[in-house]
């Protein structure tokens, strides 16, 4: 039977429903999507798309620490976005994040996403250790 691990962490947004920020399985790390909240005070980021992008990878970045991995091990990334028009810019800040060999990725563009964000993102990572 697989092993699973919840990985929890105030580094990165609580949960807002019934779900693990993150699991950990078998090697892999499957983080939830992660929208701009500031884990210190639960608001949603200020500012267009490359602000909330920049914040969305900080708790993406934060949530893979908590579970023994970084962004240089993440494998798959699904990016949903409220605006097709915000891709560009969108991806101008996760070139930043996701430098030398970047993971395979997907991008929808969704009509809503929770508290009224306009990106989100979730990972599939190796964990480092393994």
């Amino acid at each position: 039977m697989a092993h699973r691990e919840q990985i929890k962490t105030d580094q990165a947004p609580a949960a807002i429903g019934p779900y693990s920020q993150a699991i950990v399985s078998n090697g892999w790390v499957f983080a939830s999507g992660q929208i701009a909240l500031d884990p210190a005070s639960g608001q949603l980021a200020e500012g267009d798309v490359r602000a909330q992008t920049r914040r969305v990878l900080e708790n993406v970045r934060a949530l893979l620490a908590a579970a023994g991995s970084s962004p240089a091990h993440v494998v798959k990334t699904t990016v949903f976005l409220t605006a097709m028009a915000d891709f560009a810019a969108m991806n101008e800040v996760y070139a930043e994040f996701f430098r030398d060999v970047p993971p395979a990725r997907s991008t929808v563009a969704v009509k809503e996403l929770p508290k009224g964000a306009i990106v989100e993102i979730e990972v599939i990572a190796l964990r480092a250790a393994e």
